[in-house]
């Protein structure tokens, strides 16, 4: 519970409507190993898009009938491994979700997956599960996973580990903020499979550390927020060292014009599949909270974060990440119960305020959009938009960390 120290402010909240092939180093593993130096990130210049207000407007409607999704398969229709049909039952899955249920099967054939589909889709097992079923045969093969950000990385590597316990196959993390020793030292080792960030899998690359050339399988996981943070040279780049007959997995919420050229470019006559249905979810209730002259904005926030009963995990965006430390150290000194996760953290911090924000030892994560894409952080209540994003693209990836799992959530946005 809060404490009593809160600052309450004067102002009325406004009501809203509800041995390994990728390493040149041996190290007498019989296994597989992935063993350049960094140009550096694309930087691309953001610039505003103007969004009428009116988007950041959604009542929840009552659905009379909703047409429920009936796969034409169950896990254990498909033709894999006996031990992965065992890890996938350990896991409780016994039907796929609708991008699994159109892609796995197709995969397991060896073709190109080009997969549209909101996050939260279940798009991670869709590549991992035809991945880990070609090294189960062939324990020479490996593979290469690119995601936007660390959180996203480590995130795939978690549901990785599940689906391979006991299997004594292998991945390594590689990303930004974190020891790049540690990493070199883990790709010397036995393993199968690369999970990283562009910035750092490219540097990897030219220092010799990471050699593609026999690489069987590359992944880019949320490919359109990839280019928004200006990685578009990185991924080609990385694309360019595999083979042109790797299978490539390619999952996005949307396509713009760069990644659709990217696409035809490295892969042949990919299977598509579509899941993606409605720019945000129907179980987000979307509103505004307008601010009147003379309002004071952390005030109004304070307000609302007051109604415990409601706001009871709450995810605060703001744009630039010194107002996002700002805003967290003045929630913790009015008594909240905050944390925050900006790009400037240390990767170990970022991890630590990920792990207290599931675990419920705090309830108000305030974060950059390095949190927008690709994390699945359970029971999120409330989404706020303490600033109105640049795009409409990430306010709709934003607001998508609620309303997850048929759950309802609430997205505000400050205008």
């Amino acid at each position: 519970m809060y404490t009593n120290s809160k600052t309450r402010g004067s102002n009325r909240v406004p009501n809203y409507s509800s041995g390994n092939r990728f390493s040149g180093n041996r190290n007498g593993s019989s296994g597989r190993n992935f063993s350049s130096r960094s140009g550096g990130r694309n930087k691309r210049k953001s610039s505003y898009e103007k969004i009428d207000v009116s988007r950041f407007i959604s009542k929840s409607t009552v659905i009379e009938k909703e047409e429920i999704y009936l796969p034409t398969h169950t896990f254990s229709d498909f033709k894999i491994d006996a031990k992965l049909k065992l890890a996938i039952a350990n896991k409780n899955y016994i039907y796929p979700s609708p991008i699994q249920d159109k892609s796995i099967s197709h995969a397991l054939e060896g073709r190109d997956i080009l997969g549209i589909a909101d996050t939260g889709t279940g798009k991670t097992a869709a590549f991992l599960i035809p991945i880990i079923n070609k090294i189960i045969s062939n324990r020479d093969e490996t593979a290469i996973i690119v995601a936007p950000t660390r959180e996203l990385a480590i995130q795939i590597e978690t549901e990785f580990n599940d689906f391979v316990r006991g299997m004594k196959i292998y991945g390594v993390v590689c990303v930004g903020g974190a020891p790049i020793s540690a990493q070199i030292r883990s790709l010397h080792r036995e393993c199968n499979i690369v999970i990283g960030t562009p910035g750092r899998l490219v540097d990897l690359i030219k220092r010799g550390e990471i050699d593609l050339s026999t690489t069987r399988s590359i992944v880019l996981d949320e490919a359109d927020r990839m280019l928004d943070m200006g990685f578009i040279n990185d991924i080609t780049f990385i694309l360019e060292k595999t083979p042109t007959d790797r299978q490539g997995f390619f999952f996005s919420a949307t396509l713009p014009k760069p990644i659709e050229k990217l696409i035809e470019r490295f892969t042949s006559n990919p299977v598509k599949v579509m899941v993606k249905t409605r720019e945000t979810s129907k179980n987000v209730e979307q509103d505004v909270i307008r601010l009147n002259n003379g309002a004071d904005k952390i005030d109004t926030l304070c307000q609302l974060l007051d109604k415990e009963d409601e706001f009871k995990k709450v995810l605060i965006f703001s744009e630039m990440k010194h107002s996002v430390e700002k805003l967290s150290v003045e929630l913790i000194k009015r008594g909240y119960k905050a944390g925050s996760i900006h790009g400037d953290k240390r990767h170990n911090d970022r991890q630590r305020t990920l792990l207290r924000f599931r675990k419920d030892e705090i309830n108000i994560l305030v974060a950059t959009d390095v949190a927008a894409r690709g994390l699945d952080i359970p029971e999120v209540t409330h989404v706020i938009n303490y600033e109105i994003p640049q795009t409409y693209d990430t306010y709709v990836h934003r607001i998508g960390r609620t309303g997850r799992a048929s759950k309802k959530g609430v997205a505000l946005t400050f205008v």
